[in-house]
C-alpha cells in the first residue's frame, strides 16, 4: 500500500471506530435484537460496530445487491444474507426491524449503475437520483422501529470516494472527464454513481430523526440521520 492510501485508510479507519462508538452510545442492543445492516457488503462494518455488544447473529441480517457479498457474511458472520435489487425493496413488514443501519450507501441510490456515465446534466443527475433516495429512505423509516443513516457530507473538500480534493464543487459535466482522468492514474478508483447530500438533505428525507454531524478539523466530514427509543 502506498503511503496515500496508508494515510486515507487510517484517516477512515479512525472515523469508522467513532462512529461504531457512537452507535452503540444511541442503542440498547440484546440477543434479542433485529439488526439490518442495508448496503452490507459482506457484513464486515456490521460485524465491527456490534462488537462489545450482546447481539445475536441470527437475529443480524445484511442485505446488498452483491450475492457474493452477502453470501460470504453468512459464511463468515453467521448473519441472514438478504439479496436485492437496486429498488432496495426488502420483503419484511413494517417495523419488522428493531435497528436499521446504513452507512456510505444512500449517496450511492441514483440510477442504474450500467448508466452512471452518461448522465452528463448535473441537474438532471440530482433531480433523478433524490427520487430514488426518497424512495430508499422511506423504506428504512418503514422497516425500522429505530434507524442509523450515514452518509459523506457533500461539503467536506476532500470527496470521500474518489480522495480527491474539491472535486465534489465541480459542475458534473466537469466532475466525470477528472474522474475519467483519476481512475488513470490515482491510487483509488471509483463510478460516478454517488449524489452527495448536505444535513438539510438529510433531515429532508428523515424529519422524526435527530441530525448529527460528524467534524473533522472544524468541518463536517460525515452526517447522520439517528432515530432511537
Amino acid at each position: 500500500m502506498n503511503p496515500i492510501s496508508k494515510i486515507v485508510w487510517k484517516f477512515s479507519a479512525q472515523a469508522r471506530k467513532k462512529r461504531a462508538q457512537l452507535f452503540r452510545r444511541y442503542f440498547s442492543i440484546d440477543e434479542n435484537t433485529k439488526i439490518l445492516d442495508l448496503g452490507s457488503e459482506n457484513g464486515t462494518n456490521i460485524f465491527n460496530v456490534l462488537q462489545d455488544t450482546s447481539h445475536n447473529p441470527a437475529n443480524v441480517y445484511i442485505a446488498d445487491i452483491n450475492r457474493n457479498a452477502v453470501e460470504e457474511g453468512k459464511r463468515n458472520y453467521g448473519f441472514n444474507a438478504v439479496l436485492i435489487d437496486e429498488t432496495g425493496k426488502l420483503p419484511f413488514a413494517d417495523k419488522f426491524f428493531d435497528i436499521v443501519y446504513c452507512s456510505s450507501v444512500i449517496e450511492h441510490v441514483t440510477v442504474v449503475k450500467s448508466d452512471v456515465w452518461t448522465w452528463k446534466d448535473g441537474k438532471k443527475f440530482s433531480a433523478e437520483s433524490w427520487k430514488h433516495q426518497k424512495l430508499f429512505a422511506a423504506e428504512i423509516v418503514r422497516l425500522g422501529k429505530q434507524y442509523f443513516v450515514q452518509t459523506p457530507s457533500k461539503n467536506f473538500p476532500v470527496e470521500s470516494h474518489t480522495w480527491l480534493p474539491l472535486v465534489g464543487y465541480l459542475p458534473r459535466r466537469q466532475f466525470l472527464p477528472v474522474l475519467k482522468l483519476s481512475n488513470r492514474f490515482w491510487v483509488k478508483q471509483a463510478e460516478p454513481d454517488f449524489n452527495l447530500l448536505d444535513a438539510n438533505d438529510l433531515k429532508r428525507l428523515f424529519p422524526d430523526a435527530e441530525i448529527v454531524k460528524e467534524k473533522k478539523y472544524g468541518l463536517t466530514k460525515s452526517i447522520m440521520a439517528i432515530r432511537n427509543d
